[in-house]
């Protein structure tokens, strides 16, 4: 198979930069990744009716668009992606303007579904519709353009980062106590939690209590390890220390762990879906808490990445099947409901620990967003929540990875994968390029920005100002849906263009019954308007959407505040300056003209985006 790559060897290796020179690569030379597990893969994400995917170019040709039109009147349609199986690439009257930057670490799945989908696949363009790359400094997202998507969000490094998890949970402790948030094991940050922890330490040790010490922004089990004497934690270095859950709950002997997958469309408004297949992932040495076994690796941890170098290592290649140390999500809730576990309360917990856990980490997310995104549409994220059991079933978080493997090294993982991704990127809603329609005759509507505008009118503000401040639910669950104005009827159609895609994707915030969760969030606009809507029409969504169909067809979203001249000039600025630092790779640069813009701007400093390093993922 041939997979077209457009590139240049003049260019900066730069996410976001670059010209452009086409030449082909054999995919052989893009992935080791055997094309045997991808085949023979479900494609169960294929819920989409026929009505929604490819649409007759028009141009008498024999050439389909690939998109599927919006549920609203004057709203471009979406491009419909294919799935990563299908035996036929769609074939696109513009394809050459269909483009997607190709990462080091775009695994084979996501190319497959890409270049199935009609795209070019693209090293170093910027010109690029979609990437699928490492998180970046919350400063970089500025360079994004109006019409290209990225599948992280600012800040997220708040979920990934262990230390940054711990914090934005202690603060909802100490506010909520342990019985809301209490999910996530007891841990300190080293080393400004050393003497907190010696404390600790002395206190219990006659307990004979286990601790599990990991680096705060480490991947797939690097750098962990279970201790429980004090002489075997190093005392200087960047970790975080947690409680080590001894009680796992068992199966054959043998600890496991859970991956959950969860995409998150928007952080103002929440909107947080769980994907209801995902794996269970097996030690490969039976289970024991006897102090000889701390250093038995193959049995305390249950990384893919570890046990798959045990000799022990039993791969599972039958998707149907509980046998191996894989399982898929379903078949482990099969299992669990064959031995007498009530799994729709178990589900519920699950859902229950995502939710808390995005609201958990919200605040300081939207800070970001609303700093480093000049509009709603550049950003989506998956979320790779891993969870453990212990005896009493009770579900305890063990991290969130903000980059989730979706290599699909079995057909196992192709089978869970492999649909998750068509549905996400469907999810994502991705417009036709503006340039698309200047260039092609009888093209379809293409990306409109006034969509996705954060100005408001004055009497949006009023609105956003009067609701956001009102103390009591009753108050706002009815009044906010008399008025209903240009900028809700954007949010609320994007939402409801993207429920009805979701395909097997649940979602989980908003609903109609999670309005228990704003007790614990900032109240914000958005958040209200969507419980209000949800709580009217969540049973009756033809009804919502007649009413939304009504306001677009007199073009009510579109009404958009100008933007503020001084604002845009300052934005533009500063991401020309990002865009020249991150493409000299000289970031330092940036870090020094951080200060000199305080200093013009009356000690207004810009954000440093202390997350990760340009590039780093967790």
């Amino acid at each position: 198979m041939k997979l077209e790559i457009i590139d240049s060897d003049n260019s900066e290796e730069n996410d976001f930069s670059g010209s452009d020179t086409e030449h082909e690569v054999n995919s052989d030379e893009l992935d080791n990744v055997s094309e045997k597990s991808l085949e023979g893969s479900n494609r169960e994400s294929s819920e989409v009716s026929s009505s929604l995917g490819p649409q007759e170019s028009g141009s008498g040709d024999s050439a389909t668009w690939p998109i599927r039109p919006s549920l609203f009147p004057n709203i471009p349609p979406y491009i419909h992606f294919n799935t990563h199986d299908s035996k036929e690439e769609y074939t696109i009257p513009g394809k050459r303007h269909f483009k997607w930057k190709l990462t080091t670490i775009t695994p084979v799945i996501i190319r497959k579904t890409i270049t199935n989908s009609g795209f070019a696949l693209v090293r170093k363009s910027n010109q690029w519709l979609g990437t699928w790359g490492k998180h970046m400094k919350s400063p970089m997202f500025k360079t994004l353009k109006d019409s290209q998507k990225l599948n992280h969000f600012p800040g997220t490094f708040q979920l990934g980062r262990k230390d940054r998890l711990w914090r934005n949970f202690q603060k909802m402790i100490a506010k909520y106590g342990h019985k809301e948030f209490g999910f996530l094991p007891l841990t300190y940050v080293l080393p400004q939690d050393l003497r907190l922890l010696k404390q600790s330490w002395e206190f219990r040790s006659s307990c004979g209590e286990l601790w599990i010490i990991k680096p705060p922004a480490s991947a797939r089990g690097v750098g962990i390890k279970v201790i429980n004497k004090w002489s075997q934690l190093p005392k200087k270095t960047s970790l975080v220390v947690q409680k080590y859950i001894a009680n796992p709950y068992l199966i054959n002997g043998s600890k496991f762990d859970l991956r959950l997958y969860v995409l998150v469309t928007s952080f103002d408004p929440l909107r947080i879906y769980l994907y209801p297949e995902g794996l269970a992932r097996f030690a490969c040495a039976k289970y024991s808490d006897d102090a000889k076994d701390l250093k038995d690796r193959y049995m305390h941890l249950t990384n893919y990445s570890i046990n798959k170098l045990s000799s022990q290592y039993t791969a599972n290649e039958d998707a149907n099947a509980c046998q191996g140390h894989k399982w898929t999500l379903s078949k482990f809730m099969e299992y669990m409901q064959g031995i007498g576990v009530d799994t729709k309360a178990l589900w519920k917990n699950f859902q229950s620990l995502v939710v808390k856990t995005m609201i958990a980490c919200e605040a300081p997310i939207v800070k970001l967003c609303e700093e480093n995104m000049s509009n709603r549409y550049n950003c989506y994220e998956l979320f790779g929540v891993d969870v453990l059991l212990d005896d009493n079933l009770k579900p305890w978080l063990l991290e969130v990875n903000i980059s989730p493997s979706l290599h699909s090294a079995s057909p196992l993982d192709a089978h869970v994968k492999g649909p998750m991704v068509q549905t996400l990127f469907n999810m994502a809603q991705f417009h036709l390029p503006q340039r698309l329609a200047m260039q092609c005759r009888n093209c379809p509507p293409c990306y409109e920005p006034k969509l996705y505008s954060t100005n408001l009118t004055k009497k949006e503000r009023s609105k956003h100002t009067k609701y956001a401040q009102m103390g009591n639910r009753e108050d706002y669950l009815e009044a906010m849906l008399k008025d209903i104005t240009g900028d809700d009827v954007r949010q609320l159609t994007r939402a409801e263009d993207e429920f009805v895609v979701k395909g097997r994707f649940e979602k989980i915030f908003p609903t109609s019954q999670s309005f228990k969760y704003l007790n614990f969030m900032e109240p914000r606009y958005y958040n209200r308007l969507f419980d209000a809507w949800e709580t009217k029409y969540e049973n009756n969504r033809k009804e919502g959407i007649a009413l939304l169909q009504s306001l677009c067809a007199k073009k009510v979203h579109l009404k958009v505040a100008s933007p503020n001249p001084f604002s845009e000039a300052k934005n533009f600025v500063l991401a020309t300056i990002q865009t020249i630092c991150s493409q000299c790779r000289k970031w330092s640069e940036y870090e020094a003209f951080r200060g000199e813009y305080s200093t013009i701007n009356g000690g207004a400093e810009l954000s440093s985006g202390r997350d990760t390093a340009p590039g780093q993922y967790n």
